[in-house]
């Protein structure tokens, strides 16, 4: 399915020119939406974004599932759960001591964290960005990254991040690679001119389908991929294995400020709901979309993408699940190299 975004160099002017930086702070981690639309915005509490949300809504969680699943719809924070304000000048939380892994399998240095800052530097922190779009009319953000395209200029996120499942595709998306503290854009910011998520993920938020690629337009008339690299891609590769994934998930005890990476061998969803698999991993809200790597070299920051942050049970708060890139996902990819 495709969806024309930003048609002329006007329209892309508008795009980026919506996303003032109070906006940008304002915006919400995607994985609310559910919860924002389905409750109407009627009489709640007044969020960070400004909004009026439903009663109990809470920025602490990220895109939950029910378990068993009742289908693929999303389940919303518990009723009374407090929203929390992240504190001013609030830091993600560093690596303690023994909270990184290190161990050698196969004379291969093993990584494995559930969710630590990213200080090492490399290409990801180029090609990984964070997004930030509007649906049904309220502002919010994820995550992304760049992948080796033909036309230079395709990033890949979650298919939530770019159309409401069934429901519309969003508006004003806008992708920032390299994110810093403070709002800082170092490579410049790239609004979406076409966008493309699976026909199941389109049809029925089919949860093994939850991907979503856009072509960009070009800043200071670089193309993405010229400006920062991009990570290669990779289709019906072997399951299970050593993946990094790597996010900007805005929910305490994180702020949406830095590049925040999980490490881990990824398993099968353990209740056969979905052919995602899992990686362990803590990250919350704001984090959708975020790449995994796989083969990811620590010291220089490349890796191939073969999956990313799409959900978690919500029985199961400390594992994230990405989606399988199978043909579908090819197909998905090849559609939007071309655009």
């Amino acid at each position: 399915m495709e969806h024309v975004a930003a048609r002329r160099p006007a329209d892309h002017a508008r795009v980026l020119g919506y996303w003032t930086r109070e906006r940008m702070a304002r915006a919400l981690p995607i994985d609310l939406l559910d919860g924002v639309s389905r409750g109407g915005l009627l009489g709640g509490v007044t969020g960070r974004s400004g909004i009026t949300t439903a009663p109990g809504l809470s920025h602490g969680t990220l895109r939950l599932l029910p378990r068993p699943r009742t289908g693929a719809a999303e389940l919303q924070p518990r009723a009374g759960t407090a929203e929390v304000q992240p504190r001013a000048g609030a830091a993600e939380p560093q690596p303690q001591a023994g909270a990184v892994e290190r161990r050698h399998q196969s004379a291969r240095r093993q990584i494995i964290t559930a969710g630590s800052r990213w200080t090492t530097g490399g290409a990801v922190t180029r090609t990984t960005g964070r997004v930030f779009m509007t649906l049904h009319g309220v502002d919010f953000v994820c995550s992304a990254g760049t992948v080796r395209s033909a036309n230079r200029d395709v990033v890949v996120t979650a298919g939530h991040c770019v159309k409401d499942g069934t429901g519309p595709w969003a508006e004003n998306w806008t992708f920032v690679p390299g994110y810093r503290e403070g709002g800082a854009e170092p490579y410049g910011r790239y609004a979406a001119r076409r966008m493309f998520v699976a026909g199941p993920w389109s049809r029925s938020a089919d949860d093994d389908y939850d991907v979503g690629m856009v072509a960009l337009t070009t800043w200071a008339d670089r193309h993405v991929a010229d400006a920062v690299g991009a990570q290669e891609i990779a289709f019906n590769t072997g399951r299970g294995g050593q993946a990094f994934g790597f996010g900007y998930p805005a929910d305490p005890p994180y702020t949406g400020e830095h590049l925040v990476y999980c490490a881990g061998k990824l398993r099968d969803d353990p209740h056969g709901q979905t052919r995602d698999q899992g990686l362990g991993c803590d990250m919350t809200a704001g984090s959708s979309g975020g790449p995994w790597l796989s083969g990811f070299d620590h010291a220089t920051g490349w890796g191939t993408m073969t999956s990313l942050s799409s959900f978690k049970y919500s029985d199961d708060r400390r594992t994230m699940y990405g989606p399988y890139f199978g043909d579908t996902i090819r197909t998905l990819y090849t559609a939007a190299e071309r655009a």
